[in-house]
């Protein structure tokens, strides 16, 4: 499947007749009173920071790839996407038709104070603690484990979820605390099974879904959606099947690229991030395409 990417990065959405009503690390959300349109920039963000400079045509991507995942999710529960969304969003911005593929229509609902992550191999962060403690956050592991090996089975590793600055982990218990025994349960067991419904599509198509995060919201009623995106290059870590290897760092269709470019920099890890050269812009591009390709063309 094929989409009109931009030459330039889009980095900020302020000339539509909707007001604006927050701002995030890529996403732009406007007021359309009991819903809202959420535009996604080409910002890309790595360790909490919004880089410089953008990726021409992410937002269109993680766009396409989230819708192309909400409607999966939806065999499993609720998710935000308002019906006829492909209609609502070409009515509402025909005037602006280069934010269509871009944008989605979506129920106004109060977000989870949470993110919900789900892990099923032993990567990045996880990987790190695994080292030092022999545990993955709160869950003790067998010994002798290596980078990048399966999980015995997945594991809910939930964080807070920062305005500003970086997430952090927290347990289960500290997550149930925060949210309330129902809703803690019912957000678990969905995480564990979109996961689950995630890495088995993904691996249909040549890919292994390493991790990922879901957010959730409630409405009036304390019915449970899921929101935000979903199962995008941003929001998870992909890995071409072809290339596993256990044992060391994968290549990946995500975001790890930038991130693995600026660990070598030597960079702080604090705002103002460096900015991204060409080969790096080109090149994440690339993975996110792959990402796409191999999903939506399967």
């Amino acid at each position: 499947m094929k989409f009109n990417l931009p030459k330039e990065p889009l980095m900020s959405v302020d000339n539509l007749p909707f007001k604006k009503i927050a701002t995030g690390k890529v996403r732009e959300n406007f007021d359309l009173d009991d819903e809202l349109l959420i535009v996604a920039t080409d910002r890309i963000s790595a360790f909490d920071v919004i880089m410089p400079n953008g990726i021409p045509g992410k937002g269109v991507l993680l766009t396409q790839i989230s819708l192309w995942w909400f409607e999966q999710a939806a065999k499993f529960m609720p998710t935000h996407v308002v019906p006829g969304h492909s209609e609502r969003i070409r009515g509402l911005l025909k005037d602006f038709p280069h934010l269509i593929d871009r944008s989605m229509v979506v129920k106004k609902l109060k977000p989870m104070p949470i993110e919900a992550i789900v892990r099923g191999y032993l990567a990045g962060s996880g990987w790190k603690e695994y080292k030092n403690t022999g545990k993955l956050f709160e869950f003790q592991l067998p010994e002798g484990l290596l980078e990048s090996q399966k999980l015995p089975e997945p594991l809910f590793t939930p964080t807070t979820k920062a305005a500003e600055g970086h997430d952090m982990p927290i347990t289960n218990a500290e997550c149930e605390k925060i949210l309330g025994s129902e809703i803690f349960g019912k957000i678990k067991e969905a995480s564990i099974e979109l996961y689950k419904m995630g890495a088995k599509k993904a691996a249909e198509c040549g890919i292994i879904l390493a991790d990922t995060k879901f957010e959730f919201g409630t409405d009036e009623s304390g019915k449970l959606y899921l929101i935000d995106e979903v199962l995008t290059p941003d929001s998870s870590r992909y890995w071409p099947a072809d290339k596993y290897e256990v044992g060391r760092p994968q290549a990946s269709y995500d975001k790890q690229y930038v991130r693995d470019w600026l660990e070598n920099l030597g960079w702080d890890k604090k705002a103002p991030g460096p900015v991204l050269p060409p080969e790096v812009v080109e090149n994440t591009l690339a993975c996110y395409s792959a990402a796409l390709s191999k999903l939506m063309d399967k």
